[in-house]
């Protein structure tokens, strides 16, 4: 602060906010500590008064082992705040009662810390307080920030009571054949002026290596809240169930922070399938309509279904791009429990000029088919916003009343209370009785121009095995996809440049009658449904039917017959 010529008095100001905030956090800690401690003594106590024989070896060793964990406390890197990080001040905070909640409300929400992080191997489900929950008979929160990650590549189980297989999967992408060049997007749309622009061929340069297919499969990175929503379902716990699907539905969007290219529009009858046993799941999408562009996706996990299609509206505003989803996700319990939920508006910003980033605002309701829904306002970052992408909400039962609040930021975590303590506080710390949803994966260790996190970095991997049992409709075999990511950029945008030309005939397929080869509409909900065989399709290693749509020639005939 020095070097950039700021005032001692600032930077007096906020050493004494660190002060303050590393102070709290030792407080807050040595509570969690002493309460660990004691519940171990009062267990070990406990055992004597019921008469259980401890020898005094073993007593000795108990009574180190207390000991050993109060040294610990007192001289370890938490007494020296080895890690630690700053808030807003309380003044800069407003207060929101959250019985008001609506879309034009200017909320304040907390910056959120890393009060529940691990530290010096103590786990986040001792810090999130998970001895109280488990006495209340629900499984431990253990999912933090670096676990996930670890999972990733380790195949480590994700749901308590299920063991997956392990399954290694590649951590970075292949090394570019070529020097990527530096097109201006403003350059596009200068050169295109008065021209069609659904015409307008954009270079490969502003894509990305995956398509929009994949992309939807990118949302269950987090497969894992669903399982453990299962989990408490299953122990009757409703509550629990609701709140992390409400973190699943935010976990969504983390993939969106930093990705600055656009998906592969997938052509039409193009298919994705992505099977992780490590996750215990499997999941499969079909661009289904070319006109309008409709994706459908169908996902089986541990106890649940989830599937939906989906759909964008664009409005162009000159410096940025909206764009409105269309369409309804639900998800579905064994049990028949049903959730149902649309997604919020993204917004696209400086397009022409400045910095590229992305914003979702608006507000998603999550319904439920049975005690609880839940609604979930994203605040739409303004200018001068110190604190964005921030997202608060509430959880209510059959009659309205509030049960439960939840606050935090779709890039980074979700937290949630009982009751709305955590929003009627002043304080811009999080409160102490908020306890940990969800936490975003670090990013992977090699990271790409793309900012892939590193699930999605695992998407478009092709594996001979797995080329021999994938249809020729899958994304991974489109080769001008497959270019970008060997970093052949000449390549791919000729191939890009021939698949899109190809694309326009599309249209024209509709008309003829095409239909998807996996998806059918339901008359009902007027929603595409999963209409099966797929997997049993690829265990015989049989696609009659499906066309060679990256092919150089395109038979009619073989198009026709996938209808």
């Amino acid at each position: 602060m020095r070097a950039e010529g700021l005032g001692e008095e600032l930077i007096k100001d906020c050493e004494q906010i660190m002060i303050s905030e590393l102070s709290e956090y030792h407080r807050q800690l040595k509570v969690q500590y002493e309460e660990h401690i004691t519940l171990l003594k009062n267990t070990y106590d406990s055992q004597l008064e019921e008469g259980v024989t401890v020898d005094d070896e073993s007593r000795a060793i108990h009574e180190s082992q207390l000991q050993l964990m109060k040294h610990e406390f007192s001289s370890s890197g938490h007494g020296k705040f080895s890690e630690y990080s700053t808030t807003e001040s309380s003044d800069d905070v407003g207060k929101q009662d959250l019985d008001e909640l609506s879309d034009e409300d200017e909320p304040y929400f907390f910056d959120t810390e890393e009060l529940f992080n691990d530290c010096n191997g103590t786990s986040s489900s001792m810090i999130l307080g998970s001895d109280d929950n488990n006495s209340k008979g629900w499984p431990c929160e253990n999912h933090n920030h670096s676990a996930d990650a670890a999972n990733m590549h380790t195949g480590t189980v994700q749901s308590d009571h299920v063991t997956y297989p392990h399954i290694q999967r590649r951590k970075r992408l292949p090394e570019p054949t070529e020097k990527e060049k530096y097109v201006s997007l403003w350059s596009v749309i200068k050169d295109n002026v008065g021209k069609d622009l659904t015409r307008v061929c954009l270079p490969v340069y502003f894509n990305e290596p995956l398509s929009s297919l994949q992309k939807c499969c990118e949302e269950l990175e987090y497969s894992y809240l669903l399982d453990r929503a299962y989990e408490y379902g299953k122990m009757g716990n409703s509550l629990m169930r609701i709140l992390n699907v409400a973190a699943f539905a935010v976990s969504g969007y983390a993939c969106c922070d930093g990705r600055l290219c656009k998906p592969f529009n997938p052509l039409l009858g193009e298919t994705y399938e992505a099977d992780y046993p490590e996750k215990g799941i499997r999941f499969f999408s079909e661009k289904v309509s070319h006109h309008p562009m409709l994706i459908a996706c169908h996902c089986e996990g541990k106890g649940w279904k989830f599937w939906g299609d989906s759909n964008l509206r664009s409005k162009f505003w000159g410096r940025s791009i909206q764009l409105d989803p269309v369409g309804t996700l639900t998800l579905e319990f064994d049990d028949g429990e049903v959730f149902q939920w649309n997604k919020v508006t993204t917004t696209i910003y400086n397009l022409i000029l400045g910095k590229v980033y992305c914003d979702h605002h608006g507000t998603m309701n999550i319904r439920g088919n049975c005690q609880y829904s839940c609604k979930l306002k994203f605040k739409e970052q303004s200018l001068l916003d110190r604190n964005p992408r921030q997202v608060q909400g509430f959880v209510e039962d059959c009659e309205g009343a509030k049960i439960a609040a939840l606050r935090g930021k779709w890039d980074d975590s979700m937290y949630y209370a009982e009751g709305d303590a955590m929003f009627r506080t002043n304080d811009s710390r999080s409160p102490e009785n908020a306890s940990l949803l969800w936490r975003r994966s670090k990013p992977p260790d090699n990271p790409t121009r793309y900012n892939l996190s590193s699930f999605a970095i695992t998407l478009n991997e092709l594996t001979p095995e797995l080329q021999e049992k994938l249809p020729p409709t899958d994304s991974r075999l489109r080769p001008d996809q497959r270019y970008l990511e060997n970093g052949e950029y000449e390549k791919a945008n000729a191939e890009k440049q021939r698949l899109e030309k190809r694309q326009r005939m599309s249209r024209k397929l509709q008309q003829d009658g095409w239909k998807p080869r996996w998806f059918q509409i339901d008359s009902e909900t007027g929603t595409y449904r999963y209409v099966g065989g797929y997997w049993e399709a690829r265990e015989k290693m049989n696609w009659d039917g499906c066309p060679h749509i990256f092919s150089e020639t395109l038979v009619d005939n073989n198009v026709t017959s996938c209808s």
